[in-house]
């Protein structure tokens, strides 16, 4: 067993160029490949789902809505306990365990496909399994905080989640080319992904690393559920990364129920163009704060879905297609400059590894409610009209609430990472 490293002090810039910046930069490689995967496992059933009917399944749009929605919901719930297994067990050992666990919803989904007559709980059963792969994100987000300097957190931390959120696009892009209209070739949905697994449980084992300087108590890291900030960044990120992973989970079924001449392949481009941007939104904040880019970017992302909102009541595909792009690529940004307000607010480097597992566990809840909106919301009127109202509603408290307690004269400003090395610069929310 390899031994844990006991010397960890990135902030030093002598120890971070001799060793820091090795180190740190392998295990970020095989934490993106890893995340890649889980989060490909999370979202196979929103590929899965739009084609359960012309496979013989006799589901309504409602319980396709609900297939797709459910493993957002078990992902978020599952990452409070993953974040907390980082410290309790060392980063890589955790992303070994987290990985192998993945074999049980893509074996479940692979078996259950192919039998047309499963009743829809046992459907829903396995589906919700596949929230495992969710719950990789937040150990993944919390264990690479420890690695990096403040200085460069966002970039780091933008650039993991993005590799891990690119596996929204990939499994939206691969299932379809290898399943092609589905039947009885649904099942390698499911297979499809196990050797993967298989590599990115390997490769942690063989050159991750665990750090003894990342180990706390839950105690220690469940009282950041006592400070009033970690809830605020938590709202936030719904706005950001519950949009985004809502959005690409039920992006191929809003593709198929509103513009049904249009093929539902065209979904991975959205979670792709998110994905591509979020360590453009964490660059940026680590030169001019992460409040002010968030700010900003809620005010274009109420733009986006006010042009997603107009365009579904004009049947207009092009100019719906060019904003729910526009609103990916916003959430994307914002997903990254959220989260590099995390370690501007908490200086404590345990207690910023905590609020990002917390926050990524509430945001991750519009996962669920995203779908669940845009089902209920086609069920009573024919159309997602509705519930992108009520995402814009959203938007606006989001932006009232970076506004209020980061923006205005008199907030606690979080500062760039640049300016954290001068004492004066410093506040303490």
């Amino acid at each position: 067993m390899k031994p844990w490293i006991t010397e960890w002090e990135p902030e030093d810039r002598a120890f971070w160029e001799r060793t820091g910046r090795r180190v740190a930069l392998r295990n970020l490689a095989w934490s993106i490949v890893a995340e890649n995967i889980g989060f490909s496992v999370w979202m196979m059933w929103s590929v899965v789902a739009a084609r359960l009917p012309a496979a013989g399944f006799d589901y309504g749009t409602d319980r396709l809505f609900l297939l797709v929605a459910v493993p957002g919901l078990v992902g978020a719930l599952m990452r409070v306990p993953y974040t907390f297994a980082v410290p309790r067990f060392g980063g890589r050992n955790w992303t070994i365990t987290s990985a192998l666990l993945l074999f049980l919803p893509t074996a479940l989904l692979a078996v259950l496909v192919s039998h047309p007559g499963t009743p829809f709980g046992v459907m829903l059963a396995a589906a919700a399994t596949a929230g495992l792969g969710g719950g990789n994100f937040a150990s993944s987000m919390a264990n690479i905080s420890f690695f990096y300097p403040d200085r460069e957190k966002g970039w780091a931390l933008g650039l993991n989640a993005a590799g891990g959120n690119i596996g929204v696009s990939t499994v939206q892009l691969l299932v379809p080319l290898v399943v092609g209209t589905g039947g009885a070739a649904l099942a390698r949905a499911g297979w499809m992904w196990m050797p993967a697994i298989a590599v990115a449980a390997f490769g942690a084992g063989q050159w991750m690393d665990n750090l003894a300087t990342a180990r706390s108590s839950f105690a220690d890291q469940a009282a950041v559920t006592r400070r009033k900030h970690a809830w605020i960044i938590s709202w936030l990120y719904v706005g950001t990364f519950g949009s985004f992973v809502g959005y690409s989970a039920a992006f191929p079924l809003l593709l198929k129920t509103q513009f049904g001449d249009v093929s539902v392949n065209l979904a991975f481009l959205g979670p792709l163009v998110g994905s591509l941007a979020r360590p453009l939104g964490g660059k940026i904040a680590d030169r001019v704060g992460g409040a002010r880019v968030t700010f900003w970017n809620f005010v274009a992302m109420t733009g986006a879905a006010l042009g997603v909102l107009s365009a579904v009541r004009a049947h207009a595909f092009p100019a719906f297609l060019a904003c729910f792009l526009l609103l990916f690529v916003t959430s994307g940004i914002g997903n990254g400059s959220t989260y590099r307000m995390v370690p501007e607010i908490f200086q404590v480097r345990r207690e910023a590894a905590a609020v990002i597992g917390l926050s990524s566990a509430v945001g991750a809840l519009g996962g669920f409610f995203v779908p669940q909106l845009f089902g209920a919301s086609i069920r009573a009127t024919g159309s997602p009209t509705s519930a992108f109202e009520l995402f814009v509603a959203f938007y606006a408290t989001c932006l009232a609430t970076t506004w209020w307690h980061y923006m205005r004269l008199t907030a606690t400003l979080p500062v760039p990472a640049a300016a954290i090395e001068a004492p004066d610069a410093q506040r303490t929310p």
